[in-house]
């Protein structure tokens, strides 16, 4: 019954990425990673020290993030707020591209910057660019992921999720044209097990949601493995 959704906690990126976040909200993120055994957490930079703190020795990987929200940063910004991330103990970045470079088709800058930033990062910190999916039309999201693979970033992600939800067709228009040569990541209004099932099986390999834990426990219940008052809940494999 569970099928392509098998092992769903190691899909998350379980994100805490809003501006309004505290010590106490990432405290509590990093906790319900390790009880679910999340892939990942997601969070601003500023947090990435306390983060490292918390998870270490858990195996919980930490993702943050680079011109975000908008993109509009200068390149030279965007890579020292990724060195940063990945010196303070960040294991993957999320950049924003420059969305007005790929509505406008400016596509060569758009690869020199994710080149930039993929140069300058330790080889084993995975880039993945953020396009906004939504903001773009199909045979612009097909150019924005030849722009990611050819700068060398080794995801494509859908959206910040500040505009707008993903959506099937675009996990659909993503995977095709990144053909295997990158992944892809979901996020953006996620907050069922039915939607992670189905962009899963539109082609994405990562998810990434802030309600991962309501979905880990609805995915439970569907195994048998959760009970209405939490009572006798399994750990995830």
């Amino acid at each position: 019954m569970i099928g392509i959704l098998a092992e769903l906690n190691k899909r998350f990126d379980h994100a805490a990425l809003r501006p309004e976040t505290t010590e106490k909200d990432i405290i509590r993120l990093c906790s319900e990673a390790v009880e679910y055994k999340l892939f990942a957490i997601a969070v601003n930079p500023v947090w990435v020290p306390v983060a490292k703190d918390i998870l270490l020795g858990s195996g919980v990987r930490i993702v943050s993030v680079a011109g975000f929200p908008l993109g509009a940063n200068r390149t030279e910004s965007k890579i020292v707020e990724a060195v940063r991330c990945a010196n303070d103990g960040a294991h993957e970045i999320d950049m924003v591209a420059n969305i007005g470079w790929l509505i406008s088709g400016e596509h060569g800058r758009a690869r020199e910057e994710i080149s930039s930033v993929r140069k300058n990062l330790p080889y084993n910190v995975l880039l993945k660019v953020i396009v906004e999916a939504g903001l773009l039309t199909p045979p612009q999201q097909i150019d924005a992921v030849r722009a990611v693979i050819n700068g060398g970033a080794q995801f494509v992600k859908t959206s910040t999720g500040f505009f707008g939800n993903t959506t099937r067709e675009q996990i659909e228009t993503l995977s095709a044209a990144a053909g295997g040569q990158v992944e892809v990541k979901a996020s953006g209004g996620i907050r069922t097990m039915e939607q992670c099932r189905v962009m899963l099986e539109a082609g994405a390999t990562r998810l990434g949601s802030s309600a991962s834990v309501s979905i880990m426990r609805e995915y439970l219940k569907s195994r048998g493995d959760w009970t209405p008052d939490g009572k006798g809940r399994k750990q995830p494999d």
